[in-house]
């Protein structure tokens, strides 16, 4: 039994030593394989490394480049610009001074203008003035002249006043009265002869109707129509000045009636030649 026990010890020795050296072989060549991973590892970053550090150095080379070609354009644009601006800034000078001596020779052309126009219009001014004074000495002329003839003739023309309260310019009771009137010029006269019963008459620019004539007494009556109103004028006299205002005239519209018959009046109406908006109504 004990001659067994002791044939088999060296076995299990050698067994265990056997185990022993087989891992430790095992853990070498895990060691060695490991070391040559990272041996490979470490070469490969260190060649991705170097091809890295070429390629930036690459790209630097080339931005340089690129950098530099931007900076000679840049230059060249920057050349052209100057000179391009230069000569633009000689024209500009070149076309104001140009412009300047065109407004200078316009203004002076346009004073020149407006003195000979202003020359002109004096010499017109001065021929029209005169000829407005011949015609005005004229005109006072003719007014003397006219005023003497009714001096001469010795009629009742004469200021009176109307019915309305205003006194009246001159009133003439006859035909060669009225045409020294006519003269004067200072009013409208409109002639007229009304009868009785009739339609309304248009005289100037207002309407008569004469619904009453009295020649024993020497009083009418007239109905006027005018600015869309009709007004009558009850029992008026020989040579009245009957006043009506019309709108758009200062001056009162005057009817006087010279000559009364039966059934029929003869006379005429004045009217104002300047029309103006009265301040109020009358």
């Amino acid at each position: 039994m004990f001659a067994n026990d002791s044939d088999q010890s060296p076995r299990s020795h050698t067994a265990v030593l056997c185990v022993l050296f087989l891992g430790l072989a095992l853990a070498l060549a895990g060691n060695i394989y490991q070391f040559n991973r990272s041996a490979r590892l470490a070469s490969n970053m260190a060649a991705n490394e170097r091809s890295t550090q070429l390629e930036i150095r690459k790209l630097a080379d080339s931005a340089g480049a690129a950098l530099q070609l931007d900076q000679q354009r840049f230059d060249q644009l920057k050349d052209q610009l100057s000179t391009s601006a230069a000569a633009t800034l000689r024209q500009a000078r070149s076309d104001v001074k140009r412009s300047s001596s065109q407004l200078t020779q316009s203004l002076s052309q346009a004073h020149q203008d407006v003195v000979n126009q202003l020359s002109d219009l004096k010499q017109e001014t001065g021929a029209k003035l005169d000829d407005t004074s011949s015609k005005l000495n004229d005109t006072s002329a003719k007014l003397n002249q006219v005023s003497g003839d009714l001096d001469k003739t010795g009629s009742d023309v004469r200021q009176v006043t109307g019915d309305l309260g205003v006194v009246s310019g001159q009133v003439a009771t006859n035909g060669k009265e009225l045409a020294a009137l006519r003269e004067l010029g200072e009013r409208n006269y409109f002639e007229f002869d009304l009868s009785k019963p009739n339609q309304p008459q248009k005289v100037g620019d207002i309407r008569l109707v004469l619904r009453k004539s009295d020649p024993k007494h020497s009083r009418y009556t007239l109905q006027v129509l005018a600015d869309d109103k009709t007004v009558e004028k009850r029992d008026k006299t020989i040579n009245e000045p009957v006043q009506l205002y019309v709108s758009g005239n200062q001056q009162p519209y005057e009817i006087v009636v010279n000559e009364i018959k039966k059934n029929e009046v003869v006379g005429y109406l004045a009217t104002p030649k300047v029309k103006a908006q009265r301040g109020r109504s009358s």
